[in-house]
């Protein structure tokens, strides 16, 4: 039940950020979320006797976020440059054999807490953006869904038993039949809004919420593609996170958010899934 009300709660919330929210809000919303996961990971960290500089680090993921809302086009110079910098500070500031554990997990954190969000406000700042954030979230959430209950009702052969014993193949298909489902609904209903006979709904919208008039161009079987792609980098991160978790000897990752542990816990999927829409979607711009 815990898991079912944090889920009403919080999913209202970032559909409507993602439909409203101006670019700035919705950049620091995802910057926000980064530096809870940052602090996450640096919990974890300790318990494997490393100990990352936090404030240096969060100071670093915000930093990030606010030159890529910036300067998009240096975001990746930037990036380079805050990791020599945790290097520096660790050299400086850290005992001489804590250095190299201390530098590498403040790097991976940038990089995995930080880094791979980014996609999110760069996929909203395309000219379909928010129908691709849309797209990317449910898809993931269709994913996830699918997965824990045929999982826990039908799931026989491990996936992973050393990572997370919990997943089964019969989880992992229905999970990828469950995200190809949503795809596949979203595309039909982007198609459904352009209908001439939906013609007033059409211009309701125009006024109201111009975001939530889908666009998916390209041919289904594009987006469904797309689909299979986010789906299986999403439960890749599921699993690179829970051997993060196994590494660091914890079940979960925070208690934040009731019935679902920690943020990481709960972005761990797009953490991965979010950086594949973006590339697939820029490679895809560029053939």
């Amino acid at each position: 039940m815990k898991r079912v009300v944090t889920a009403v709660v919080l999913v209202p919330i970032v559909l409507v950020l993602v439909l409203l929210a101006p670019r700035w809000l919705f950049t620091l919303a995802v910057a926000g979320v980064a530096a809870l996961a940052g602090w996450e990971y640096i919990g974890l960290a300790q318990k494997c006797a490393v100990k990352p500089p936090r404030a240096a680090l969060l100071v670093s993921l915000l930093a990030l976020f606010a030159v890529n809302f910036e300067w998009p086009d240096r975001t990746g110079a930037f990036f380079g440059l805050l990791c020599l910098g945790l290097l520096v500070y660790c050299t400086f500031f850290r005992s001489v054999v804590q250095v190299m554990a201390d530098a590498a997990a403040s790097i991976f954190c940038l990089l995995y807490a930080g880094f791979t969000l980014l996609a999110l406000p760069m996929l909203h700042e395309e000219s379909n953006g928010p129908s691709l954030v849309i797209f990317l979230l449910l898809v993931v959430w269709a994913g996830d869904v699918s997965a824990y209950y045929v999982g826990r009702a039908w799931g026989r052969r491990k996936l992973a038993p050393a990572l997370s014993p919990g997943k089964s193949w019969e989880g992992a298909v229905a999970s990828l039949a469950g995200s190809l489902l949503v795809a596949a609904a979203l595309v039909g209903l982007a198609a459904l809004e352009q209908e001439p006979w939906n013609s007033v709904l059409l211009s309701w919208l125009e006024r109201a919420c111009p975001a939530a008039i889908l666009s998916f161009p390209d041919d289904l079987w594009y987006w469904l593609v797309l689909a299979a792609i986010v789906n299986v980098a999403a439960q890749v991160g599921d699993l690179a996170e829970s051997a993060l978790k196994r590494s660091a000897g914890v079940k979960d990752s925070g208690s934040i958010l009731p019935g679902h542990g920690g943020v990481l816990d709960r972005i761990d999927a797009l953490l991965l899934a979010a950086p594949a829409l973006w590339y697939a979607h820029v490679i895809h711009q560029a053939l």
